[in-house]
């Protein structure tokens, strides 16, 4: 009974990564349609998002079937509950690169504002805390998990910085940018915010191994 309740988790981990690898490559073909103005790549990130919403739901049913068939304690109850966590941040993460297609989009068709240089950094440093997350709960990695908190104001720092640019170097110099403008600074916030919910996987995978509660204590990273 115990082996077979082992490989059931062992097949919750692989469907959770096959989950974060299908969102981190959203978050790469949704900053590849904005680069390349392309509505047919955006319109291809929409369409496979219906794909991720359906692995959350199938993932989530799972738990609760395991939940309630084997009643698991400690860590197999951390980890299976964690799990279901940890696939909601997945699915608000794909939702995001959604987010992004759709603001590119809107641009597609209009001159292009500037070259993209912090962005497409922004959605680099997000492809990579998204993988080392889903990494850290397939290996039960508490040192990764740390490093891809500490990551998160490297996120926070391009945000700001497209931010001032557009704002003081366009907005706030010719009106008629605005458009283009604010589709990019919303784009800057929502690989940000996609930065946010990796680390709060990275925070769940310590609680699961660990059970120690680190949301709004970074000084436990250190202990």
């Amino acid at each position: 009974m115990q082996r077979h309740f082992d490989e059931e988790l062992a097949d919750l981990s692989k469907e959770v990564l096959r989950m974060g690898s299908l969102t981190e490559e959203s978050i790469f073909k949704s900053v590849e349609a904005l680069k390349a103005r392309s509505v047919e790549q955006a319109n291809q990130v929409i369409t496979e998002d219906k794909k991720i919403d359906e692995m959350e739901l199938a993932i989530d049913e799972k738990c609760l079937d395991l939940l309630a068939l084997h009643q698991p304690m400690a860590i197999d109850l951390r980890f299976i509950t964690m799990t279901m966590k940890i696939c909601t941040d997945l699915e608000r993460i794909a939702d995001l690169a959604v987010d992004i297609a759709q603001r590119s989009m809107e641009i597609a068709g209009k001159p292009q504002l500037k070259p993209l240089i912090d962005i497409p950094k922004l959605a680099t440093l997000a492809q990579n805390m998204v993988k080392d997350a889903i990494d850290a709960f397939v290996n039960k990695d508490v040192e990764l998990a740390k490093k891809v908190i500490l990551r998160d104001p490297d996120a926070d720092n391009l945000r700001n910085l497209v931010q001032s640019e557009l704002i003081n170097d366009y907005i706030s110099k010719d009106a008629s940018t605005a458009p283009r403008a604010v589709a990019l600074l919303l784009v800057a916030r929502h690989l940000e915010r996609i930065c946010d919910h990796t680390t709060n996987i990275a925070e769940d995978v310590i609680y699961m191994v660990e059970g120690k509660v680190v949301k709004h204590h970074l000084e436990a990273l250190g202990s």
